[in-house]
């Protein structure tokens, strides 16, 4: 796909959200990047365009959500979001919303970052509702959908989470031995592999486990 593209991101602060918006910045192939954040991503550049929404208030963003590919990476803790119903709103809700106003608006391509495990019929929570957010915005039948499933990310994490920290720390020194869903696959990887997914102009939906994102994900 040689096109120069315009790209619709949210989740911009978060640990791949940060590098997906500094690696679009820095591609040619995208000539303009929109950023809806609830606080500001905390940098300044001529594509960039970013507006500070209200999630809860579609409303007031619906016509906000435009661009060529929209990359999702909204999401919380159960932790900071303090209970399942507040954490399904925003890596739910939040992102299932976003995503039909993108294919409303024209949108013909849609990237998200989900997780490993995902699956609708999972019993774990986690993994339940990333399965429930692929499997509802695939409804929605954008001409190319990249689901995106990582394990375990690793990076510069601007929010404390002491137990993910830990985690990393005992699976760092055993990555060349690990399968790739438990191998921490750092946050600039995951950005690079969400841009080539974007770019591929294999029609559909295709889904990438954690053992292509390594390899579609790695340095040129």
């Amino acid at each position: 796909m040689n096109t120069i593209r315009t790209a619709l991101l949210v989740g911009a602060t978060g640990l791949v959200g940060r590098e997906v918006l500094r690696q679009l910045l820095d591609d040619p192939r995208f000539s303009a990047v929109t950023v809806l954040t609830r606080r500001s991503a905390g940098v300044t550049h001529e594509k960039l365009v970013e507006h500070i929404i209200d999630f809860d208030r579609p409303d007031s963003w619906r016509a906000l959500a435009t661009g060529d590919v929209l990359f999702s990476g909204l999401g919380t803790t159960l932790k900071a979001a303090g209970s399942q119903d507040a954490q399904y709103k925003v890596d739910y809700t939040y992102q299932l919303e976003v995503a039909r106003a993108a294919r409303q608006a024209g949108a013909d391509t849609y990237v998200l970052i989900s997780a490993a495990g995902a699956s609708p019929k999972s019993r774990v929570f986690y993994s339940r509702m990333k399965g429930e957010l692929e499997r509802d915005t695939a409804a929605l039948e954008f001409p190319r959908t990249r689901f995106l499933h990582p394990g375990p990310l690793d990076g510069d994490r601007q929010e404390s989470r002491t137990a993910e920290r830990w985690a990393l720390r005992l699976l760092r020194p055993l990555a060349s031995v690990l399968p790739a869903i438990a191998r921490p696959i750092h946050a600039s990887i995951v950005a690079r592999a969400a841009i080539t997914a974007a770019l591929d102009p294999t029609q559909g939906v295709v889904r990438y486990p954690p053992a292509e994102l390594f390899r579609l994900g790695a340095a040129s």
